[in-house]
């Protein structure tokens, strides 16, 4: 099936067709003839299937024959979670509607908010933004919605993951009650289901491809190594294998500068991109990435997300993530669109836990590599599918104790204290007795009288 024969008019597939595609992927040929006939829809697929176009495109059909937008105004909005994703997302947005009368904006925090304003005074049939900066322009008087027709939440099970929750649903109570509802995302969470009972009405659900599973075409593999090798160990795969393009992921922003700093002393032309850069130079770095001045990109996961390069051959794992699910969405960046691609993870014996949730994720044990020369001294343990957590053990009672926190000569030896003897052995006193037992009242000393004397007149 083409595109034209999904409903799409010619300016569309004529811009469709000079991007190079001529035939729709399996998540475009479910969704996009839903979109046009404007119903709500929750759509899931990998990473690299093209969701993009799977709602831009009927949108753009949908807009088409509209009023035009007045200033300020907003047609269609689209929220994404990163600044990268928003300008990706924008790109294609711009690049389709080439042959349409139509306009498109996108804005995100990092960057000046007064040209961003400017911009909105002509009013957006298509609007990209991150959450964040789409209120502060609200707040501003520079953007309304009363000409609202179209929502889309793209990559919402990581806007929820990385707290947006709050201003998703600010947002919400801003957009007119009657529109179009589209949630497009590589996987859906049980919180994204959640969220989407109370935004979608009466939904399509499209799914192309098993919950949580990765492309066939990407041929993933682990290096067991010690924490302190996987540099050089990094080192050796880039030079061993003439990787010239490579994203390199790392848990941390500080690993990345890290790493980053290591492989510019190699003399392999890197660059890191995470959230404490400035917008200029993430830009930057990845351009550069793209147009082959560096080799390798390192990346934290926030910053990765909206990534998207075509043929990108290598995605490794410096780190593996703490949240099973990234992992996915990770070597997703590879093998897009049919084409091939890998995957490689450098694992300690201390990630064993991390590891273990992957591969119960997807299902699969990955297979496990050896690099000469860094055999680990740490072993990692052997994989196994539905290994279960082992049960903590349950604490001891503690022992008897004095109130001041001494143990007694008798406990000391093993010998545990009856109940009606006291320290010493002997029966207790009435005042310390038992509960049950009787209290007997003190025995009364008599006094004895004085001797009398002979002399006591006087003494006295």
């Amino acid at each position: 099936m083409s595109f034209a024969e999904l409903g799409l008019s010619k300016p569309i597939v004529d811009a469709v067709t000079e991007q190079g595609y001529d035939t729709p992927s399996p998540i475009q040929l479910q969704a996009i003839p839903a979109v046009i006939e404007g119903k709500d829809v929750m759509a899931a697929a990998q990473t690299g299937t093209g969701k993009t176009a799977g709602f831009t495109l009927p949108i753009l059909q949908r807009l088409s024959s509209g009023p035009k937008v007045r200033a300020n105004q907003v047609r269609a909005l689209v929220l994404t979670p990163t600044r990268e994703l928003a300008a990706q997302v924008a790109d294609n947005v711009s690049s389709y509607s080439k042959h349409l009368p139509l306009s498109s904006a996108v804005v995100f925090g990092g960057v000046k908010i007064n040209p961003q304003m400017m911009r909105l005074r002509r009013g957006a049939d298509v609007l990209v933004a991150t959450p964040g900066r789409l209120l502060d322009l609200y707040n501003q008087n520079a953007v309304k919605f009363q000409q609202l027709e179209v929502l889309v939440l793209d990559e919402a099970d990581r806007m929820l993951d990385m707290g947006f929750i709050h201003d998703i649903r600010k947002i919400l109570k801003l957009l007119p009650a009657k529109r179009q509802n589209l949630l497009f995302s590589a996987t859906f969470s049980a919180p994204i289901r959640e969220l989407a009972r109370g935004l979608v009405d009466d939904p399509i659900e499209v799914s192309v491809a098993p919950r949580n599973s990765t492309a066939e075409t990407v041929d993933q593999s682990i290096y067991p190594v010690d924490k302190k090798q996987k540099p050089k160990l990094l080192t050796k795969l880039i030079k061993d294998n003439d990787w010239q393009q490579a994203l390199v992921f790392t848990r941390t922003k500080h690993g990345a500068n890290r790493l980053a700093r290591h492989l510019e002393s190699e003399g392999i032309g890197a660059a890191a991109i995470h959230g404490n850069k400035s917008q200029g130079a993430r830009t930057r770095a990845l351009a550069e990435f793209k147009s082959g001045e560096i080799r390798i990109l390192v990346a934290t996961d926030i910053a990765a997300r909206g990534i998207d390069i075509d043929q990108l051959p290598q995605v490794v794992n410096y780190d593996l993530p703490n949240v099973a699910e990234d992992y996915v969405h990770r070597i997703g960046r590879t093998g897009r669109a049919g084409a091939t691609g890998e995957a490689i993870s450098l694992v300690t014996a201390e990630e064993f836990k991390q590891l273990s949730d992957i591969e119960n994720l997807i299902n699969k044990i990955l297979e496990r590599r050896e690099a000469e020369g860094f055999k680990p001294v740490h072993d990692l343990p052997e994989s196994r599918i539905g290994r279960k957590p082992k049960r903590p053990k349950k604490p001891k009672k503690p022992k008897a104790e004095h109130h001041d926190g001494q143990r007694s000569g008798e406990n000391s030896r093993g010998h545990k204290p009856s109940g009606n003897s006291n320290k010493s052995g002997r029966k207790p006193s009435s005042e310390q007795a038992s509960p049950g037992e009787k209290r007997r009242p003190p025995r009364r000393r008599r006094r004895k009288p004085a001797a009398k004397t002979g002399n006591s007149a006087a003494a006295s």
